[in-house]
C-alpha cells in the first residue's frame, strides 16, 4: 500500500520543490489523480459551481462537503486531503471545531477556511483541538459579495501590506498552509519569501511553493467564463486525462505554469 502523505511531507517541499495540487469531488477522479502523481487533492466548496451549478460557492453546505470528502478519501486514500469550511460554518470558534470535526472523521488531513486576521482566534483554538488549519487570502469566493465580484486583490500599497500582514497573523495563530488566490505576482513572492509555511497560489504567479487549480478548468470542462489564470492542459495532451495531469504536475514542479500569461501584475 502507498505510503500516505502527511502535513510533515508537505511542509517539507518548501525547501526542496514546488508542487501541485487539484481539486477533486469524487472518488474516481480522485482515484485518476493519485494514479498520476497527485499527492495534495483539495476538496473545494468550488462544487457549488462546478458540480451545482450555482454563481458563487455560497450554496454549498456542510453536508454536501462532508459526503464529497468521504468520496474523495475513498478514491485516494494516500493522498493528503484538504477540505473547505463552507460558508457560515466557521463563525465561532465552537461552531469551527463542530465543523472541522465532521469533516475530518470522513477523511480530511486538514481544513481551509476563507479570511484574514480576524479569524486568528477561532485558527488558535481550532489547532489547540488538534485541528490542521489551512489559510485563505486574497481573492476570497465566500466573500464574493463584499468584495463585489471575483477581481484580483492587492494591487495597490496599501491592501498589498493588509494582505501581508494577514498571512504573517494567521501563520502566527498556526496555520500550516495557505493559499493565495488572484494578487498580483510581485506580492504573492513578497507573502511566500515571508512565511515559513508552504504558500500554494492560484491565479497568484509562479514564486508560490505551490499550485492549485480546480480540476475542470485543467481539463477544459469549464464554460466560456473559465477564470483567465487557468491552463487547458488536456488540449496539449490530445483528449488523455491521465497524460493532462502528468503535464500539469511536471510543469508546476519545472515553474513552466503559470507562466505570465496566467499571472496578474
Amino acid at each position: 500500500m502507498k505510503k500516505s502523505i502527511t502535513i510533515s511531507n508537505v511542509q517539507s517541499w518548501k525547501q526542496k520543490r514546488k508542487f501541485a495540487v487539484i481539486t477533486a469531488y469524487d472518488a474516481s477522479f480522485a482515484h485518476l489523480f493519485a494514479l498520476n502523481g497527485i499527492e495534495v487533492i483539495l476538496v473545494g466548496d468550488s462544487l457549488g459551481m462546478t458540480i451545482q451549478g450555482h454563481n458563487s460557492t455560497i450554496p454549498v453546505t456542510l453536508k454536501e462537503m462532508i459526503y464529497h470528502t468521504r468520496c474523495v478519501r475513498r478514491g485516494a486514500p494516500s493522498c493528503f486531503l484538504l477540505a473547505d469550511l463552507p460558508f457560515m460554518t466557521y463563525t465561532t470558534w465552537s461552531q469551527a471545531c463542530d465543523s472541522a470535526a465532521k469533516l475530518m472523521r470522513v477523511g480530511a488531513n486538514m481544513i481551509k477556511l476563507e479570511g484574514g486576521s480576524r479569524l486568528t482566534g477561532i485558527i488558535k483554538k481550532l489547532t489547540i483541538q488538534s485541528i490542521p488549519v489551512c489559510g485563505h487570502i486574497g481573492l476570497t469566493p465566500q466573500s464574493v459579495n463584499i468584495l463585489g465580484g471575483y477581481k484580483i486583490q492587492g494591487r495597490d500599497k496599501d491592501s498589498a501590506e493588509i494582505l501581508l500582514n494577514d498571512a504573517i497573523a494567521l501563520e502566527k495563530a498556526g496555520i500550516q498552509l495557505l493559499v493565495l488566490e488572484c494578487v498580483p505576482i510581485e506580492l504573492a513572492k513578497n507573502i511566500t519569501q515571508s512565511l515559513k509555511i508552504p504558500v500554494i497560489g492560484i491565479g497568484s504567479g509562479s514564486y508560490t511553493d505551490g499550485q492549485i487549480l480546480v480540476m475542470q478548468d485543467i481539463l477544459g470542462i469549464t464554460d466560456k467564463h473559465a477564470p483567465s489564470f487557468a491552463k487547458n492542459f488536456l488540449l496539449q495532451q490530445g483528449g488523455s486525462i491521465a497524460m493532462a495531469i502528468q503535464l500539469y504536475i511536471k510543469e508546476v514542479e519545472t515553474g513552466l505554469f503559470p507562466s505570465i500569461q496566467y499571472s496578474f501584475h
